[in-house]
């Protein structure tokens, strides 16, 4: 589910230093002097980040853009056997939506109650009859429970490796600054990584500078829904691709079946995906992949993400 890492690291980038107003530094030309070697290399402090406790520890720090604000927060993937699903539970109470879904369901349970005694034997009889079956349908579940269990041992062996976001019952932890983020990583308070095995180290060696996502861990959901309005000829590949990545990967970490579903095989918004995908391979797959985003509809799939961006900043707990 996650892409491969590259090794390449964001460079940050900042205004060149301008000489002051009122001693304008000029050259033989009268023109502006040209900039020294040490004057460039203060202009990109970040080029150089090192990455090897990442990639020792198998986590990585990740910037994700919200209609609310910016944030950092740490994923890792892991195989899905290793890991313990965050807990949905306190969540999904707060959901009004569900709460009253599940209380028609209670109101939908009837106590049948016979008043006949001729009905009463024809009622025992049926129940006799489903009884019996039910003891056949088991028979034939136990067989098929026992081919399942072989495959599921096939299964183990090549564990698919899952997203793991720091997040907590449900709700991923976005840190506005690098430094709340570390600070949130050495006290020791609950989160869904903490069941990593690198985690202790991690909170132990992390420093504020180390928090430096590359650009592939860059996401700007913020822009999505602006990029698709704009129509077929303004939308951004990458933008787009990027954000269908990171979005799989939050419905699966923070148990988000609705969005899931809106980007499953064969949905209106993964044609899109294909499509797009397409394009930037180029070739004959490229102007194949034009075609069919021409016949996708630019308010349908604006619309569509919006409903995305809006479920995930519905389960984010912004930290300062």
């Amino acid at each position: 589910m996650g892409n491969p890492k590259h090794t390449e690291v964001s460079v940050a980038r900042q205004s060149p230093q301008r000489p002051d107003a009122d001693e304008p530094e000029l050259d033989d030309t009268t023109g502006p002097a040209e900039p020294d070697e040490a004057d460039e290399a203060d202009d990109t402090p970040r080029a150089a980040v090192d990455r090897s406790l990442w990639e020792e520890l198998r986590i990585d720090p990740v910037e994700i853009a919200l209609p609310a604000g910016t944030g950092f927060t740490l994923r890792a993937y892991r195989p899905a056997s290793s890991l313990t699903p965050t807990d949905v539970t306190e969540r999904d109470q707060d959901d009004p939506f569900l709460a009253r879904r599940q209380v028609i369901e209670e109101e939908d349970d009837e106590t049948v109650v016979i008043l006949d005694e001729e009905l009463a034997e024809e009622f025992a009889d049926a129940d006799e009859e489903e009884k019996s079956s039910r003891r056949r349908r088991d028979a034939d579940a136990d067989a098929d429970a026992t081919e399942d269990e072989d495959e599921d041992a096939t299964d183990e062996a090549d564990d698919e490796e899952v997203p793991v976001f720091l997040s907590h019952r449900g709700k991923l932890l976005l840190f506005k600054t690098p430094e709340s983020l570390v600070s949130f990583v050495r006290s020791g308070a609950p989160n869904d990584l903490s069941q990593l095995d690198s985690w202790n180290e991690l909170s132990e060696r992390v420093e504020p500078a180390d928090i430096v996502p590359l650009d592939e861990d860059t996401y700007e959901l913020d822009l999505v829904v602006e990029n698709l309005r704009g129509g077929h000829d303004t939308w951004d590949s990458t933008l787009l691709i990027e954000a269908g990545e990171v979005a799989r990967d939050l419905s699966y970490a923070l148990r988000l079946p609705a969005v899931l579903d809106m980007l499953s095989a064969g949905s209106s918004l993964d044609n899109l995906d294909e499509a797009l995908r397409a394009t930037v391979n180029g070739g004959i797959g490229a102007f194949m992949g034009r075609r069919r985003l021409k016949k996708i509809g630019a308010q349908t799939a604006s619309l569509g993400w919006r409903t995305i961006v809006g479920k995930i900043s519905a389960v984010v707990d912004w930290r300062d």
